[in-house]
This record gives C-alpha cells, sequence and structure tokens, in this order.
C-alpha cells in the first residue's frame, strides 16, 4: 500500500516548492499550463516529502514535464516512460513515480509498455494528454485523430479508427481509469489526488487543446453553448445527472446506457444510475468510458477505482518467500548449473 508507506512530510509544503526555476517553453495558450499549474497545485496535498517524487517522461510536448517540476525527473526516450518508471519504481519503493505522456508516446511507439505496465498494476500514476494530434513533430494524426482527420499526414483524411482511451485501459485490466479536461485545473488537481491514493496503475487521461495544430479538437465538448449538455461529472455514490439544471440523467436500459429526461414518461431522480467506480465488474465503467457526443455527455472524474494486487505487492511477497526457504540456488554457479543441464 504504497500511499500509506511512502515517507511523509511534517513540514508544509506549497505549490512553490515543486515549482522549477526553468523556462516553460509551451505554447502560449497550451493546455499543458494548466496541466502543470494543477499538479503544483496537487503534490503539497498528496503529502509526500519533496525527494520522494520522481516525474518520467518519453517524448512529445507533454514530455518537457520533469523540467518544469522541482522533483527527481527523468526525460527518456520516445514510448519507453512507462518501461523506464516500471524499472524506477520497482527499485525504489519510496518513490512516487508519475508518467506525463501523449496520445503519440503511450498509445504510438509505447503501445506495448502502455498496455502491459496496466495489466500488471504497477504502482504508477500516468498522467495521458490526448491532444487528438502529433503536436511536437508539427500536426501529424495520432491514435486518438477522429476518422476523417486532415492533417499533413493524412492530407484526404485518416482512415484509421482511433483509439478510446478509457476502452484500451479497461481491456487491459485496468484497476483506475478517470478523464478531466484541461480547462478546469482545479478538478485535475482533485482526480490526480484520487490517483495518487490508489494502489496499483492510475491512468488519467486529460483531453488537452493544441493551440497551434489542432486548436479546438474538443470545443464540442468544452464550448459554453453546449457544454453543459455534453459533460457528465461523475461521483462515486450519487446518482448520474448533467444539464444546466440538472434535469438529464443516465439509466441502464436494456440495450445499454440511455439518456433521460427527469420528468418524462415517469422519470425520477430514484430511476437514475448511481455510480459506483468500486465495482469489480467492469462493464458500467466500460459503456462510461465510451460515451461520447452527440448522443451522450462525455463521462469526467473517476470512472473506474478497483482494489486489486499490485505487481510491487506480488513481487515483495516472491522475494521474501525466496529468502525464507532453504534455497537451491545460493550462487550464478548454482544458477547456471541448476535445471536441464547437459554436457558436450
Amino acid at each position: 500500500m504504497s500511499y500509506k508507506t511512502i515517507e511523509r512530510t511534517t513540514e508544509q509544503l506549497t505549490k512553490e516548492d515543486f515549482a522549477s526555476d526553468q523556462m516553460v517553453k509551451w505554447c502560449p495558450g497550451c493546455g499543458n499550463h494548466a496541466i502543470l499549474a494543477a499538479v503544483e497545485n496537487v503534490f503539497p496535498q498528496i503529502g509526500y516529502k519533496k525527494e520522494n517524487f520522481c516525474v518520467v517522461s518519453g517524448i512529445g510536448c507533454s514530455s518537457r514535464f520533469p523540467y518544469y517540476m522541482n522533483t527527481y525527473g527523468f526525460h527518456s526516450i520516445h514510448g519507453r516512460a512507462n518501461a523506464i518508471a516500471t524499472g524506477v519504481r520497482l527499485f525504489n519503493r519510496g518513490l512516487s513515480v508519475w508518467v506525463p505522456t501523449g496520445d503519440g508516446d503511450s498509445l504510438a511507439i509505447g503501445g506495448n509498455h502502455f498496455i502491459h505496465v496496466i495489466r500488471r498494476n504497477i504502482d504508477l500514476n500516468i498522467m495521458l494528454f490526448n491532444n487528438e494530434i502529433y503536436g511536437l513533430t508539427k500536426g501529424q494524426y495520432s491514435p486518438t485523430s477522429p476518422m476523417g482527420k486532415i492533417t499533413k499526414s493524412s492530407p484526404q483524411g485518416t482512415i484509421e479508427h482511433p483509439f478510446t482511451v478509457g476502452e484500451l485501459v479497461l481491456g487491459a485490466q485496468g484497476t483506475f481509469f478517470a478523464r478531466v479536461i484541461d480547462n478546469k485545473p482545479q478538478f485535475i488537481s482533485q482526480v490526480m489526488l484520487e490517483a495518487a491514493k490508489h494502489d496499483g496503475t492510475s491512468i488519467v487521461e486529460i483531453l488537452q487543446n493544441c493551440v497551434i495544430f489542432n486548436n479546438g479538437a474538443h470545443k464540442y465538448i468544452t464550448d459554453k453553448e453546449v457544454r453543459d449538455n455534453n459533460q457528465l461529472y461523475l461521483e462515486d455514490g450519487k446518482p448520474m445527472l448533467f444539464g444546466k439544471d440538472k434535469e438529464k440523467g443516465i439509466i441502464l436500459g436494456n440495450n445499454g446506457l440511455q439518456v433521460v429526461k427527469l420528468g418524462e414518461n415517469g422519470i425520477t431522480e430514484k430511476d437514475i444510475l448511481v455510480h459506483d467506480m468500486k465495482s469489480q465488474n467492469p462493464g458500467i465503467h466500460l459503456m462510461l468510458a465510451k460515451m461520447k457526443p452527440p448522443y451522450f455527455p462525455i463521462a469526467l472524474g473517476v470512472i473506474r477505482s478497483v482494489e486489486s494486487p499490485t505487481y510491487d505487492q506480488l513481487l515483495d511477497e516472491q522475494i521474501k518467500t525466496a529468502q525464507e526457504n532453504p534455497a537451491t540456488v545460493k550462487c550464478v554457479d548454482d544458477l547456471l548449473n541448476s535445471g536441464d543441464t547437459w554436457e558436450i
């Protein structure tokens, strides 16, 4: 249980304690600025000593993150952040390891590392910045770009089906998945705190705007005219209500989730589906992760958070068992001469 065992501080840390002295070189207006502010705000709330944080990144605009945090950090190579973070975490159990990554970095070249770190349930906190474009390399389509998207690498429109991040995470047996939008930094901090408390791999998808190469990618969710009807903020144990006056809700019908309006056809708040993020059955979580306009609002907040043994815990148990039992292998020579051996 890392959240309970990583060394905590008695010193009252602030946002300024985690702010780097480096010049932030993201484009003016980039959603990354809000994400950085949210993380700087939440780290003091988590309560660890400053030296117990480590930020590991790969390649991409998001991957400059370690330079902008006054913590231990590692700027690694393209797509390999989750693999390197795995090593950092497993051999430095006193560290809370955070991985800022992008939809290209983790879902394309780093796809295998991404799904396997989730499957193993290693105690990492992964922040996936999803702007639906390759920003650092100047505007090529990414694994989350919508079908038909015209970009520099798809001048006639991409003909590839995009990933739904939540669907991918749950398919890889994820124990924690949340989704936030970059224009709500306070809400991002709240969700990041829940991710920190989770033992195992936490994935927070951040719908992030790239003002240069994909400006307005999420405006169908974020624009003032549509946001009330297109955003569903989930709270564990609370009914799934949305709309300007909370007049709409989600029910479980015969063919899956349905949007209903209170007062129509005898629908009351008692009929509305109550969010259970801790349900071991991922069925409802998967349906929530896949919802999107125009037929559904997009689900925001913690969609899934379930307890399951972590790789870290299981590895510790294996090592302890090996140390407690009489070993037949005491050195490398014993290992090389054990099992199936033969002479030539």
